[in-house]
């Protein structure tokens, strides 16, 4: 990692966006690819964090953002800490975070994945149909999938993620309400 980047801790909302790919031209440019096909937090955020390929082990960093960029399949971003394509070059690998709080604020009905994922998530009759562990993009819906017990066995159960289906989403008290069974 650079040695002129400040080590700092991750904040405690801190969440992983994306990762460093390469270097990206010769003035330090970084090409970074994002785990979201929305990346609007990476470029909200001026203020990003990297890990070193490994994890926490090895500390964080505070990477201060100049510019930020959708290109081609990618994002290019620039910092006034990464000076040369040799600088940039030394960031590959990187894990960037970004604090959930600074994420842009959603509208209505609408939801960042990470905020859904852990909530529980119960039918119309009050029963728990399981906790959502993750969520899949297919196609034109998303799909929650949940994780449950039942007679000691896990269960897993897919609700797609659409307002025929989902009746109420609250953020504060950690629960999804649906229209849907446990058998389905």
């Amino acid at each position: 990692m650079l040695p002129t980047l400040e080590a700092a801790e991750l904040p405690a909302d801190a969440i992983e966006v994306g990762r460093i790919a390469d270097a990206w031209g010769i003035k330090g440019w970084f090409k970074v690819l994002p785990h979201s096909v929305q990346p609007e937090a990476l470029f909200s955020s001026k203020r990003w964090f990297l890990q070193p390929p490994g994890g926490q082990a090895r500390g964080a960093f505070r990477l201060p953002i100049r510019e930020a960029r959708e290109h081609s399949d990618c994002i290019v971003a620039s910092s006034e800490e990464v000076p040369d394509r040799n600088a940039a070059e030394a960031l590959r690998g990187a894990r960037v975070f970004v604090p959930r709080s600074s994420f842009p604020t959603t509208g209505d009905d609408e939801y960042y994945w990470v905020d859904l994922i852990g909530l529980v998530v119960t039918n119309r009759e009050g029963i728990a149909l399981g906790t959502v562990r993750d969520l899949l993009a297919n196609g034109p819906q998303t799909t929650l999938v949940l994780e449950a017990l039942e007679d000691g066995k896990p269960v897993e159960r897919m609700i797609p993620f659409v307002s025929a289906f989902v009746d109420a989403v609250d953020l504060p008290g950690r629960l999804i309400k649906v229209d849907w069974q446990p058998d389905y």
